[in-house]
């Protein structure tokens, strides 16, 4: 239980304590950019079974791969894209941690 209480909180609260440090003049916008790139997830729909428990998504998923995941670094660099990339690379933390629950 521990888990998926740790996993929902990572991907729905500490993107708003994200926000609030590093984006504070408009943290508001920042937590719903960093909330919208959530559908990154979208990417389970391709897979077959779609959800799996014991599943790690990185390096599985297309969204989730280590391609996409330097794609996410580098739109770090660019200012009209950070908060996109906070919220995308926190994602794949977050995913990463439950990875490491698994092993």
């Amino acid at each position: 239980m521990f888990p998926q209480i740790l996993h929902y909180t990572l991907h729905f609260l500490a993107p708003g304590l994200l926000a609030y440090v590093f984006f504070r003049s408009k943290w508001k916008l920042a937590w719903g950019i960093m909330l919208a790139t959530m559908f990154v997830d979208i990417d389970h729909l391709v897979a077959d079974p779609i959800f799996m428990v014991n599943r790690c998504s990185i390096g599985f998923h297309p969204l989730h791969s280590y391609y996409a995941i330097g794609v996410y670094f580098l739109l770090l660099f660019f200012k009209k894209t950070r908060i996109i990339a906070v919220g995308l690379l926190f994602h794949m933390v977050t995913d990463a941690i439950d990875c490491l629950w698994m092993a």
